[in-house]
């Protein structure tokens, strides 16, 4: 405590006749007293904190919200998250050029697996899911790397690699304190920095109007640098106002407001909708594009699946504190590991459905933290509504129908956000000579092969498809490379000592 009690210091001194005269046994007892009243008020002032810091939560984890405050929760969880989790097959399916009924069975069944997902990790199936309020979507992450391997394969090799390397996570949940020694907070900030940036270049494309535009020469017309222009400057305009409700739908006003220009624009075609038509009812179907598998693409999509372990911890631990819940100890291990794993398990399944790798959102915690509802219950109603929006194919041809240059706008900003924070996670540690050649070899291959691909058209062709991606090369030599100095650095030490 700050106030503490200052008594008057008594030393022992010796008599003229050599006997010791010790201090009182009562100012003994009375220090003793003092120090047990102090220890007994900091635990009360510990526990008054503990008790400050949930006192805004309304409903705890394992408590049951009425059904009107689990509704109006759980829908405010579902506006922050459902741009997110229908953009990624959105612009896998635009860089692909897939038919816009492909596209809205994609869209469809990441919103239906996004529902299933949510429900493992609120629920806790056993061991897998964290038993937070902790909702999954599709990830951001894998973007690159999948869009790579569909242009070489198509969708079965999309989902064969991500079933394939799904049981990487698994792993990583049972042995993520030895992992750490290897994915270190420098090697995953590079990774997450490398995807952000390659991400960017996907930004761009969509705000010219995507690779369609390319073919018809159309690519960069004013019309679609405009709708991009109006998406980007609706989300930062609506992004920095005081309202936190405005600020919190930032995005799905710029989606509107771009929506609307280009339809003024004349860019969205609604006749096309009648094509698509095939009922009411969209009815999930495992496996319905088949599989293919080869060892580049798993090599890169795996590679990914390490850094999103790591995320989830970040997320399962920011979750967990806002929650009330120990970040530290047993129970907290437990949830950390059952997290993960949920993570790997989900993006399996999704596979499984046609749809791609799922993650934890982070972005939710905030909603925890506004709502002040860390009840993992309303996370079922949450599941509840993307399963039913998964299962009505109109909501997924509808957005399927969302111009490149609009979706371009809004996820400029939402890349450029994911290359900060791999740059925050790199500046947060301590930057000398080893992490300074680290961060050096690892960009310079890593955007070398990024920026100019060509490099690599005289390797062998395994070569050529395991490093053609600069998230692969640049996350692959961090690893190494931080390894690989960190014992040379060791070794200079022992013999110096």
């Amino acid at each position: 405590m700050n106030n503490r009690l200052i008594l008057p210091k008594f030393y022992n001194y010796e008599s003229e006749s050599g006997n010791k005269v010790f201090r009182s046994q009562a100012l003994i007892l009375f220090n003793d007293t003092m120090n047990s009243v102090e220890k007994t008020l900091t635990d009360v002032a510990e526990h008054s904190v503990e008790k400050i810091r949930t006192a805004d939560l309304v409903y705890h984890i394992d408590d049951v919200p009425p059904f009107k405050d689990s509704f109006f929760a759980a829908l405010q969880h579902l506006l922050a998250i459902f741009v997110a989790i229908i953009t990624p097959p959105l612009i896998i399916g635009s860089a692909l050029q897939l038919p816009l009924k492909d596209t809205g069975y994609l869209v469809s069944m990441a919103l239906f697996i996004s529902g299933i997902s949510t429900f493992i990790q609120c629920r806790r199936v056993g061991p897998v899911g964290a038993g937070l309020l902790c909702i999954q979507g599709t990830s951001f992450s894998f973007i690159g790397p999948i869009i790579t391997a569909g242009l070489s394969g198509g969708l079965p090799l999309i989902f064969g690699t991500c079933i394939a390397a799904a049981p990487v996570e698994m792993i990583v949940s049972h042995t993520f304190r030895y992992m750490r020694n290897i994915i270190t907070p420098l090697v995953s900030g590079i990774v997450v920095m490398l995807i952000g940036l390659s991400l960017i270049k996907v930004g761009i494309v969509a705000c010219g109007g995507g690779y369609g535009a390319m073919e018809a020469g159309t690519f960069g017309s004013w019309q679609n640098l405009t709708v991009a222009a109006t998406v980007l400057c609706c989300v930062l305009l609506f992004n920095k106002s005081k309202n936190k409700y405005l600020r919190m739908s930032s995005i799905v006003a710029g989606l509107i407001a771009g929506y609307v220009a280009a339809y003024l624009f004349g860019m969205i075609d609604f006749s096309s909708l009648s094509s698509t038509n095939d009922g009411l009812f969209n009815m999930p179907v495992p496996f319905k594009y088949g599989l293919d598998f080869n060892i580049s693409s798993f090599i890169a999509i795996a590679l990914v699946y390490l850094i999103t372990a790591i995320e989830a911890t970040g997320d399962v631990t920011a979750n967990s504190m806002i929650s009330g819940e120990p970040i530290e100890g047993e129970k907290y291990t437990k949830r950390v590991s059952g997290g993960i794993l949920a993570d790997g398990v989900n993006s399996m399944i999704a596979g499984v459905f046609n749809s791609f790798p799922n993650s934890i959102f982070a972005q939710n915690n905030g909603i925890i933290q506004l709502t002040g509802v860390a009840s993992r219950h309303v996370g079922y109603y949450i599941a509840g509504m993307l399963v039913l929006l998964g299962l009505f194919p109109a909501v997924g041809v509808i957005f399927s129908l969302t111009p490149d240059p609009v979706l371009g706008g809004a996820t400029l900003l939402m890349f450029g956000t994911v290359a900060a924070a791999g740059i925050k996670i790199i500046a947060s540690q301590k930057i000398d000579r080893k992490a300074t050649l680290v961060l050096a070899v690892s960009f310079s291959l890593g955007l070398g092969v990024e920026l100019m691909p060509d490099i690599l058209s005289n390797a062998p062709e395994a070569i050529k498809g395991i490093f053609s991606s600069g998230i692969t090369t640049g996350g692959v030599t961090a690893i190494i490379a931080n390894l690989v100095i960190r014992v040379k650095e060791e070794e200079t030490a022992e013999e110096a000592a």
